[in-house]
């Protein structure tokens, strides 16, 4: 990894902590996702009249979107211990079976990219979810046998950025899916000033809602720029942040009116000007501006589709006409008179 990725990763990892104390309690908390919370009343309320734990749930969508804070929102609501791990940490079955094992009835088992579990750790995990069992094998060649230990009923909750790469069978042991979508203005705006009220951050209305307009509808960002508006306002401004102060502070950032910063920028100029607006490769692009494949599809491009300024087709990524206007480029045809294409 790159010291830039290095560095990024670091800084991810702590603005997460720092997202702790502001995470939503329980479900009347919570800003958004209103289908979503719904859905998940209805399972909580019916869980609780049958004095049961909940069934096996699976979050899926862009990150920084809630899930990991809707796991800690089910543990408070069912008053339920809460055991967290991602499936990259989960490298053999024995460490699976250790962490079964010490689970109470109740208990949740939050598995973060739970699409990167390892086949053998699937096997495990099957019947645990299934059946509440655990099947050991004891010794090894002709001398080996199985032991079978009965575990509690517990809760997995997964999460994953790539529902597509989950294992069929995996995935159908979860008893509810549900897809986080991005927050809309609105949502994005009430989470900004919540936040900010529970920062002790002067903020006016106006200086919340361009915060909200340029966090791509996602809370972990609007979290994150808060934080540097409120920087730049202590340091260059007299504390407040206003609509001015905050166009100051993310004109420093390389962060424009959308929401887009210099990767969004870089990707979308790389297919206009280095591959004539596409179709190209994810793979050829990722080379082209030396940033990890998975971290283009994940975390950049689907916000770039939802804006309209790329299109996925089946030869690769174009950009469309959204995307050459926003960048001021003008579109060509092919014997060099400007001229709109078609998409």
């Amino acid at each position: 990894m790159s010291e830039d990725g290095r560095m990024m990763g670091g800084q991810a990892q702590r603005d997460d902590r720092r997202n702790i104390a502001l995470r939503p309690k329980d479900l009347s908390e919570m800003i958004g996702q209103d289908r979503l919370r719904e859905n998940l009343s209805i399972i909580l309320d019916a869980a609780r009249l049958r004095n049961e734990p909940i069934d096996h749930l699976l979050f899926y969508g862009p990150p920084g979107l809630g899930k990991t804070s809707l796991a800690h929102v089910i543990a408070n609501e069912m008053q339920a211990n809460i055991r967290i791990t991602a499936g990259p940490s989960i490298e053999r079955a024995g460490d699976l079976a250790a962490i079964l094992t010490h689970l109470k009835k109740g208990d949740i088992l939050f598995i973060d990219e739970v699409h990167r579990l390892g086949k053998a750790v699937e096997e495990i995990l099957y019947p645990a979810m299934e059946d509440f069992v655990l099947d050991i094998v004891i010794g090894k060649g002709p001398a080996a046998k199985t032991v079978r230990l009965n575990l509690p009923r517990f809760t997995v909750i997964g999460a994953t950025t790539r529902l597509a790469l989950l294992a069929g069978p995996l995935r159908d042991r979860f008893g509810a899916r549900f897809r986080l979508d991005f927050y809309d203005q609105d949502a994005m705006e009430s989470i900004v000033v919540r936040a900010a009220t529970m920062l002790k951050i002067d903020i006016d209305p106006d200086g919340a809602i361009e915060i909200a307009r340029r966090s791509r509808g996602t809370p972990r960002i609007g979290l994150r720029l808060l934080r540097r508006v409120r920087d730049y306002a202590q340091t260059r401004a007299e504390g407040v942040i206003t609509e001015g102060v905050t166009r100051e502070a993310l004109a420093l950032m390389n962060i424009d009116e959308l929401g887009l910063d210099e990767i969004d920028r870089r990707i979308l100029r790389t297919i206009i000007e280095k591959f004539s607006g596409g179709p190209v490769g994810l793979e050829t692009i990722a080379a082209a501006i030396s940033e990890d494949s998975s971290t283009i599809m994940d975390v950049y491009e689907p916000y770039l589709i939802q804006l309209g300024f790329i299109d996925r087709t089946p030869r690769g990524r174009t950009a469309t006409k959204h995307a050459y206007n926003h960048l001021n480029i003008p579109l060509e045809d092919e014997s060099g008179d400007s001229q709109p294409r078609l998409f």
